[in-house]
């Protein structure tokens, strides 16, 4: 890191932009045909600013797609599309307006749900996040209406046959009781068109509020409804782990 810059290996840079993988990237860093500023590198420790630095090869210069991962409180009553939507209702496109990139959602809240959305421009990370293969788990907490019987949160674990098939939760337990209402943690893998909310009602229990916190690593954090930030490397690093995105990466560098 340079000035607060996160500074990218040449070679890393070579293969993120779909020149070659990083052991084809050093041949041609030792070739004498990849130049920096002009100049050429034959060094393979050499790091660039991908903001500032120009890259070529053999003459053409590289230029790479800049991933951006964002995570935005969604409040309640926005609906999860971009753009306008034509009854009028408010849409998340404009909470993020001032994000210049055109970043995507990478899954969906329902209309009266809020909580954590993850927004990318990364197809294949936003695509793994939303696929059941990958199991990551997604965290929500739930107001329900009455007092959630113990006995009742071993049912929820056991899992049961909705319309569209067996929905077991990855993990449930009552956080607490309060007058006439429970709250519960529930975590999902899947992503099912209002999977929570039908799950539980399948126990007699009407969900009053539901709030997703995290989805796998990430969390919902301190940020507060209509916020957004940045996702820190150190976060997406993990995210792309879990999802064994870096074995991808690992076997294209040894073909």
């Amino acid at each position: 890191m340079e000035g607060g810059k996160v500074l990218v290996r040449l070679n890393r840079y070579l293969s993120l932009c779909g020149v070659a993988s990083r052991r084809k990237a050093d041949e041609l860093i030792l070739q004498g045909r990849v130049k920096v500023n002009g100049l050429v590198v034959k060094e393979f420790g050499w790091r660039i600013d991908p903001d500032k630095d120009v890259v070529e090869v053999d003459g053409k210069e590289v230029k790479g797609q800049r991933f951006r991962y964002v995570i935005l409180y969604k409040p309640c009553c926005y609906l999860t599309t971009l753009g306008k939507d034509k009854e009028g209702k408010k849409t998340i496109q404009e909470l993020i307006k001032d994000i210049p990139e055109r970043l995507y959602p990478a899954g969906r809240l329902d209309y009266n749900a809020e909580g954590l959305l993850l927004f990318t421009n990364d197809g294949e990370l936003a695509h793994r996040i939303m696929h059941p293969r990958y199991k990551l788990p997604k965290t929500y907490l739930v107001w329900v209406e009455g007092k959630v019987s113990e006995k009742t949160i071993k049912d929820m674990a056991k899992g049961l046959n909705l319309e569209d098939g067996f929905a077991k939760p990855d993990s449930v337990k009552l956080v607490k009781h309060e007058k006439d209402k429970s709250l519960l943690e529930v975590v999902f893998h899947e992503g099912r068109k209002h999977i929570v909310k039908r799950f539980i009602s399948h126990f007699g229990h009407r969900v009053l509020r539901l709030k997703r916190i995290a989805i796998g690593p990430i969390k919902l954090g301190p940020l507060k409804p209509g916020q957004w930030r940045d996702l820190k490397e150190e976060e997406v690093k993990t995210l792309r782990k879990l999802l064994k995105m870096e074995e991808k990466v690992r076997k294209m560098e040894e073909k």
